[in-house]
């Protein structure tokens, strides 16, 4: 056994708990379908790219007073895509399901993500591998990786690589992107035949991988609770000093679901949402103009001092901003492959992209400081597109404001002090510890995973529901992952993937802020949530996310 803290000592005896429909055991399963479906958009074009997997029907899991025997199968597994807490459960739920149907059976983990698969390399796990990693966080496991599984060739590796250790069965944990890979892999495993099942299960903390069947992706419920506790204790910080306003950008590159969740939990002096900036068609200038209005307004009342919670894509959803990067992404395509592009220096750079971008987006460009400008040309994601994590919206609001309020000042209309304090809560999230929630829901989808095998289904994500409830009454079942796509333009081209699923401004989870955004702004109602509790009452210890709570419209608790 590794060297292993007092914490995980204590961790490794958790027994996360089950959905009573699958803690009867993986031999006393009853599998109900429900309806056929659809895409949520472009079903024509889904339908024709996904003929064999395109409209099954969503299923779900009851108890029987049968007992079902299974033949000895393989399965392999892939955790892909950013860590998310909780991804160890599910690899033990699933190991524990498949030792449970049949103790022959035997799972393998790719190493490194879907590069793995391709390349031939992995991992046989056993009970003492598995007993290492359970209840923890990471994906050190067997590690990540963001590969994108889409060419002939490489699924050609893959069916290789899984007849070679006789697997039936390929499970990938990931995000929207992830499953994307699921879906496509799924599709040409059947078209060709070959007997293998893909199943996804829902991974990120970003929160916008989910619809009705998947009430909440895992890792999310960790992720904003250790993010809320970091923003907790800084708003302590700030109360106490009374001179410092914290800007802290926090992860949700497409969504804001994390920074609405972290802001319900803190109730910080003020919280930017992208869908909403997006909605509203607010400028860089309104931004910068609502900001320091809160800022200018404290100072009066003698407060030099905030929290700003800033989600880590706003820079995307403001117009003008999202459309100079929409256009940016789509030439990035063609001028990376242009030595000249590449051999010239950082102005050099700059200037040929101003000669390339729109007018508009040009002038957009030209106006932002160089640092910002370097950021937007860094390397691409694997999707083509800028890579939003890297650029510092903070510190440009923070240089922003700071220009608003010496204008302000020469005006004789402000006389506060203004100094600030950037943070970015990105990769403090990812690998913590699992809290009871997320250690229960990741092993029960890991478990319900083997379920959905059993039953010799492919193209479906492992859906758990039902969350606001004990766990004893989740509701176990899978659905569809053509159900879950859309048309988008990635590198220049019209694909079909996962959508995801952003802040509904008209939900019960934004208006919570929306109707409390004012009073938080100029009276100091600071929350401070403390560090995740394992041991204790289920009422601080299962307790899940505000935003799920909203969602399935239990009461909030603490407002």
């Amino acid at each position: 056994m590794k060297n292993l803290s007092p914490l995980q000592i204590e961790r490794l005896k958790y027994q996360p708990k089950l959905p009573s429909s699958l803690a009867e055991g993986i031999t006393r399963l009853v599998c109900k379908e429900g309806s056929d479906t659809e895409s949520v958009a472009n079903q024509n074009e889904i339908k024709q790219l996904f003929k064999n997997t395109y409209g099954k029907p969503t299923v779900t899991f009851s108890t029987s007073s049968d007992l079902q025997t299974f033949e000895q199968k393989n399965v392999g597994v892939i955790l892909s895509g950013g860590q998310a807490p909780g991804g160890h459960n599910v690899i033990a739920g699933l190991y524990d399901a498949l030792k449970q149907a049949n103790p022959d059976n035997k799972l393998y983990g790719f190493l490194g993500g879907p590069a793995g698969i391709i390349e031939g390399e992995y991992v046989e796990f056993n009970d003492e591998y598995i007993n290492d990693y359970r209840n923890t966080g990471g994906f050190d496991i067997i590690g990540s990786g963001r590969t994108k599984l889409e060419t002939e060739e490489q699924f050609k590796k893959s069916l290789a690589v899984c007849q070679k250790l006789n697997i039936s069965a390929v499970v990938i944990i990931g995000g929207d992107d992830s499953n994307t890979n699921a879906a496509l892999l799924a599709e040409w495993f059947a078209a060709n035949n070959s007997g293998i099942q893909v199943i996804g299960c829902p991974k990120t903390i970003d929160g916008d991988l989910k619809n009705e069947q998947i009430e909440i992706s895992f890792g999310f419920d960790t992720a904003t609770k250790t993010y809320g506790e970091l923003i907790g204790n800084i708003q302590r910080d700030a109360n106490s000093a009374k001179k410092y306003w914290h800007f802290i950008k926090i992860m949700g590159r497409s969504a804001s679901h994390v920074a609405l969740e972290a802001a319900l939990q803190t109730q910080p002096n003020i919280t930017l949402i992208s869908e909403e900036v997006e909605a509203k068609k607010m400028s860089l200038a309104s931004i910068i103009d609502y900001m320091t209005d809160i800022i200018v307004k404290r100072s009066e009342n003698k407060k030099n001092f905030g929290i700003a919670v800033i989600p880590e894509g706003l820079i995307e959803f403001i117009p003008e901003m999202g459309a100079m990067i929409a256009n940016l992404n789509d030439i990035m395509s063609t001028l990376e492959k242009d030595g000249n592009y590449s051999a010239a220096s950082q102005s050099e750079k700059f200037s040929i992209i101003e000669n390339t971008l729109s007018s508009d987006n040009s002038k957009v460009f030209s106006s932002l400081p160089a640092l910002i400008k370097s950021q937007l040309l860094m390397d691409r994601d694997p999707h083509g597109n800028v890579q939003v994590s890297r650029i510092e919206t903070e510190k440009l609001l923070i240089s922003m404001i700071e220009e608003k309020l010496a204008l302000l000042k020469s005006e004789g209309k402000y006389t506060g002090k203004f100094s600030a304090q950037s943070h970015f809560f990105g990769y403090e999230g990812r690998c913590a510890f699992p809290s009871n929630f997320d250690a229960d829901y990741c092993y029960s989808l890991g478990y319900n995973a083997f379920a959905l095998i059993s039953f010799g289904l492919t193209g479906y994500l492992s859906s758990v529901r039902n969350l606001t409830a004990p766990a004893s009454e989740w509701i176990a079942g899978g659905v569809p992952l053509t159900m879950m796509m859309n048309m988008e333009r990635r590198h220049g081209e019209m694909k079909p993937v996962i959508k995801k699923a952003l802040v509904e401004l008209n939900g019960a989870v934004f208006k919570q802020l929306e109707a409390n955004r004012q009073d938080w702004a100029m009276n100091d109602k600071y929350l401070f949530p403390g560090a995740i509790q394992y041991f204790g009452p289920g009422s601080v210890c299962d307790i899940t996310t505000r935003t799920l709570q909203l969602e399935q419209s239990k009461k909030l608790l603490n407002v």
